[in-house]
């Protein structure tokens, strides 16, 4: 089990089921932080509140920033698989992916 911590990041999901009702999911992300395992890996918590029992999870990786957009990689797939197996919708500001996934497409 893991502890969220410090916020650094928190977003709101409308969600709306096959009957029409509405509720709202709310993702947070904690402050990464070096992984408690040997090895240097950094850890960064994140929760999504409205899903589940609300337990906090984490995505590691080889330096905070990694750590960090493997989690939002994680609750994209989390929130999408959730949408699939409940057949609900949700959006953020109509965005594609919920606003999860960052592609500048730059061309260099």
């Amino acid at each position: 089990m893991y502890e969220l911590g410090e916020v650094v990041a928190e977003r709101r999901i409308a969600m709306v089921l096959p009957d029409g009702g509405t509720s709202e999911l709310v993702v947070r992300f904690g402050k990464p932080h070096p992984a408690p395992l040997p090895g240097g890996d950094w850890c960064c918590p994140f929760q999504i509140e409205g899903l589940g029992d609300g337990a906090v999870d984490a995505a590691f990786g080889v330096d905070s920033l990694q750590a960090m957009l493997l989690a939002a990689y994680r609750v994209r797939l989390l929130l999408t698989e959730h949408a699939e197996q409940t057949a609900a919708r949700l959006d953020w500001l109509g965005q594609p992916e919920l606003g999860l996934r960052v592609d500048p497409g730059l061309v260099l």
